[in-house]
């Protein structure tokens, strides 16, 4: 038998296995008795190393609240997909996936929403996450991301301040140099660096990318300037120019 056929027999030969193992799987499932009480539920948070802030006691009060806590319940009164969009429901979580064990144990599967930047206004403080939504600030919250203040509202920051603090975390330079964003309107808007270096006026978020690469420059190019002057604030609106202003 040539090397060729061998191989292809191999591969069959596994196919058929796992084929029928997912079969007996399947089948166990089926063969069991509807009325089979679900025996304890598991909350498995994949990146609770990186964040926690959600605890499995919120989450079995989610269930509770909403009588589908499956526990002692028959496997044909409960239902995964309640369960599952129950859990996403909860303002920490971002998704969520329920699934039945052979021990009829549910295991609910979910990781947690990500901060991008915080907002804080005179009258509310929230978050903007990866997924561009609102998300609840509240004191388990502790990552460090931009800080935006001002005159901001939901659109700006979910938008156009969102892509610049993604275009931060990928920045090196100026995430570490970067404290915050301050928006005194949609067209004028401040930059604050860290320590006492002068402020970045930037004016709108349009083509910031390209202001910041101009600022970097300078900071590289101009460092005698920089040391003899003690300028509060430099501005970046205009082309081919970085203005330093006392």
């Amino acid at each position: 038998m040539s090397k060729t056929a061998h191989l292809i027999w191999t591969i069959i030969g596994i196919s058929i296995v796992a084929a029928m193992l997912i079969a007996a799987t399947v089948w166990g499932f089926k063969m069991r008795p509807t009325d089979t009480p679900c025996t304890g539920i598991e909350y498995i948070i994949e990146d609770r190393a990186e964040r926690l802030y959600v605890t499995e006691r919120e989450l079995q009060q989610v269930l509770e609240e909403e009588h589908i806590n499956p526990v002692g319940k028959a496997l044909n009164t409960m239902s995964l997909h309640r369960i599952e969009k129950a859990i996403e429901r909860h303002p920490m979580v971002r998704t969520a996936e329920c699934y039945l064990t052979p021990r009829n144990e549910v295991k609910v599967r979910l990781t947690q929403r990500v901060p991008l930047l915080r907002v804080q206004t005179p009258g509310d403080a929230y978050f903007i996450d990866t997924d561009r939504k609102v998300m609840q600030a509240r004191a388990a919250v502790r990552d460090t991301v931009l800080i935006v203040t001002g005159a901001v509202g939901v659109q700006i920051a979910s938008n156009q301040l969102a892509n610049f603090a993604l275009w931060l975390q990928d920045t090196p330079f100026w995430q570490k140099r970067i404290h915050h964003v301050f928006v005194q309107s949609p067209q004028t808007i401040y930059v604050y660096q860290k320590g006492n270096q002068p402020r970045i006026l930037i004016g709108s978020m349009r083509d910031y990318e390209r202001k910041m690469k101009k600022m970097r420059t300078f900071y590289e190019n101009a460092a005698d300037i920089i040391q003899d002057k003690n300028y509060a604030e430099y501005d970046v609106r205009f082309s081919g120019q970085v203005i330093g202003r006392y």
